[in-house]
């Protein structure tokens, strides 16, 4: 597609310093700008490129303007990467939505397709399963019995609904992702571990966005949950009968184990473990691969395995880094004190 400095500058709000009429046919990372394409500037760090990228155009935040004329043209915003974000947007949804039912795929006779979905080739939906208008179910992707997928979702190629799970609106699974497999339940026996029957379902709210190769696990009884607005990074591991509340963020690699309940407005960094059956209150957060033993109030921010207060810990830390030096001095004091012991 093809698009004028004044057509982008109408879509969010921008002022023009240059050339309205500059037309661009892609984008580009500022550090590697082309002719003819697209870039952002939000940052001073970067700002230097407004004299040397060859960008064609470059949207750029208000504070970083300091004179009246550049090489590119440029489109003035307050915050230039919320405005880039409201574009690439507005271009996804420009590239339209498929709709219909592919060739290769099975769907049973009792399941319920909406209005305007699409299901791929290759992919399974099983018997009183329902998806939503609009949905978009793409190639080699499982739907077990009476799923439950709501309006405008995205299921990429690949990821598996186990049954009787419920998703709900504008929610996107990327691919591989297995939503109700079997959580791990094991009792102990004189004979070994034997398995406990997972008889649960997850619950997915509107809003959430599940990255790829993750698993989140059915209940034992009872559901769990993702809240509404979550987002969840790759290869990441929810054990059953954890409840996770609203517009959490949670990186890649992360696990939390069974029965944990996390509050509102989280920030979990990635590779972060945390055991099961406590919980995490709201808007806390917790440094990259700590590990969460115990329940957290709310607002706290965490860092290490065990996981301590965040300044807590880079106090303790400036003293570990220097341990062999004050071991030294002790040792060095201890020596003093028994010569002069001894005189």
């Amino acid at each position: 597609m093809e698009f004028t400095a004044s057509q982008i500058a109408s879509f969010i709000d921008g002022q023009i310093i240059g050339d309205e009429s500059t037309v661009i046919t892609g984008v580009s990372p500022i550090e590697n700008g082309e002719s003819g394409h697209l870039s952002f500037i939000a940052q001073d760090r970067f700002s230097h490129f407004l004299d040397t990228s060859k960008c064609s155009v470059i949207i750029v935040s208000e504070k970083l303007i300091d004179k009246d004329n550049y090489n590119p043209t440029l489109i003035v915003v307050k915050d230039a990467y919320l405005s880039f974000q409201v574009l690439m947007n507005l271009y996804q949804e420009m590239q339209g939505r498929k709709e219909g039912i592919e060739t290769g795929s099975s769907i049973h006779d009792t399941a319920v397709i909406g209005e305007k979905a699409y299901i791929g080739a290759f992919t399974y939906v099983s018997e009183k399963a329902k998806i939503g208008e609009g949905s978009q179910i793409y190639p080699h992707v499982y739907i077990g019995k009476g799923v439950k997928i709501g309006k405008n979702c995205k299921i990429d190629s690949g990821a598996r609904i186990y049954d009787y799970c419920i998703i709900g609106d504008n929610c996107v699974i990327h691919s591989n992702t297995v939503v109700g497999g079997d959580g791990f339940g094991f009792q102990p026996t004189a004979e070994g571990f034997k398995k406990i029957p997972q008889l649960g379902n997850v619950i997915i709210e509107d809003d959430v966005e599940i990255g790829s190769n993750c698993s989140i696990d059915r209940a034992t009884i009872g559901s769990t949950i993702i809240g509404k607005g979550t987002k969840i990074d790759n290869l990441i591991q929810i054990a059953h009968n954890v409840k996770i509340g609203q517009n959490n963020v949670i990186a890649a690699q992360a696990g939390i184990a069974g029965s944990t309940t996390i509050g509102d407005w989280n920030q979990i960094g990635g590779q972060v473990g945390v055991v099961g059956h406590i919980r995490i209150g709201n808007q806390v957060k917790i440094q990259a691969q700590s590990g969460v033993n115990s329940s957290v109030n709310d607002k706290e921010t965490l860092y290490g395995s065990p996981a301590i207060s965040y300044n807590d810990y880079l106090r303790n830390y400036v003293h570990f880094r220097n341990f062999t030096e004050i071991v030294r001095r002790i040792n060095n004091l201890e020596d003093t004190s028994k010569d002069k012991t001894n005189e």
